[in-house]
């Protein structure tokens, strides 16, 4: 696996020209496209498919942790309509996908596998589902060395098998992080059963990527009208909440070298940064919240890193890098469910100088997820 990503950085097209300049039809140089690496590009397994639909099927409950988004993909989609080509990309990780990364110009995707992942089942079959998963996503990159990486999956409802998993996928199989698609058990990463999956994400120097789902049922009943606990607001809300339980809980003063990737511009965290830092001081100073060792802002930059993953806007952009640091940016296309062409384009069309470009397009998602050795 080593191996390959050194064939990625020197034997793709794009990889190959970024050390070049080609000569224009003047006879001037022509600057080469910057390499495009997206960082939250979704995936599904026929058997995760299967297993989805039979919980829906037979547990009324199920609207809670499967959207009715993700169900229209899979349950019998009109043919043609959105939702069969989601359902067709998601499975597909050889050619529909690879054709539209090309056209694009998108050099690699990392992929994670599609809420709701494996944490809505029990126990013994969430952690089997996740090493099926996990194999079926490394043989994917082994067919395509140069254009895949991946984030594994787990079960954190059995926190000793998740740990076991944890250390096959980066030891054995070469996968570079790790997706956790929020709430498990309606219980989020600070509790502290979790403890060994965080000591064991620092200790493999792999990241958590923090995806969203709906909103755990503690918090689900307002969204449940007007379609609000997808990605129009609930999932934001979500992984945000989640977000903040593990800053104000001290979990990086336990694991200051934890490090969790947020998409969709880090779930509207840096819009609340000044008021987290304001509000974190004033319950420490009167006894309502456990000091920490740093304020919230700092924790963000130093533990936490933001996808554009399916957001474009230039001036939540601008906020995001003031608020993490070029160096926690990076980009994402938030594929099937968004579109390539235009995620390329937006940061292709951003306010930023060159350096800062390739910092987004490529540089920090290599640095991060070990692509370079």
């Amino acid at each position: 696996m080593t191996t390959s990503r050194r064939g990625f950085l020197t034997g793709t097209t794009a990889g190959l020209a970024m050390t070049s300049l080609t000569s224009s039809a003047h006879g001037q140089a022509a600057k080469v496209p910057t390499k495009k690496i997206a960082t939250e590009e979704a995936f599904a397994t026929p058997e995760l498919v299967k297993a989805w639909l039979e919980i829906a099927r037979t547990d009324p409950r199920s609207s809670l942790d499967i959207p009715t988004g993700i169900l229209s993909i899979f349950d019998s989609p009109r043919p043609g309509s959105n939702q069969d080509r989601f359902r067709r990309r998601l499975l597909d990780l050889d050619t529909e996908r690879l054709t539209d990364m090309d056209d694009a110009g998108v050099d690699m995707q990392i992929l994670s596998v599609t809420i709701p992942g494996v944490q809505i089942f029990e126990s013994d079959a969430a952690s089997a589902l996740a090493i099926a998963t996990n194999d079926h996503l490394a043989a994917a990159i082994a067919r395509h060395p140069r254009r895949f990486a991946g984030l594994a999956c787990f079960a954190p409802q059995d926190p000793v098998r998740a740990v076991r998993e944890m250390e096959r996928a980066v030891k054995a199989l070469g996968l570079n992080g790790f997706i956790i698609n929020s709430h498990t058990g309606n219980l989020y990463l600070d509790d502290p059963r979790f403890e060994p999956v965080l000591e064991a994400a620092q200790a493999l120097d792999r990241p958590i990527y923090l995806h969203p789902r709906a909103p755990s049922n503690g918090m689900a009943e307002p969204f449940r009208d007007y379609s609000m606990g997808g990605s129009i607001w609930g999932f934001g809300v979500e992984a945000g909440t989640h977000a903040v339980r593990l800053i104000l809980s001290g979990v990086f003063d336990r694991y200051p070298r934890l490090r969790i990737v947020l998409g969709h511009m880090g779930e509207a965290l840096p819009f609340w940064m000044w008021r987290l830092d304001h509000m974190a001081a004033r319950r420490a100073k009167d006894g309502r919240l456990k000091p920490l060792e740093l304020a919230p802002s700092e924790y963000f930059r130093r533990n936490f890193a933001a996808t554009t993953s399916g957001f474009e806007s230039p001036d939540v952009l601008d906020l995001v890098i003031k608020s993490a640091g070029i160096d926690n940016v990076m980009w994402a296309i938030d594929f099937p469910y968004e579109n390539s062409r235009d995620a390329v384009g937006f940061i292709e069309g951003a306010r930023l100088t060159e350096s800062e470009r390739a910092s987004i397009f490529h540089r920090n998602a290599e640095r991060l997820f070990h692509l370079v050795d």
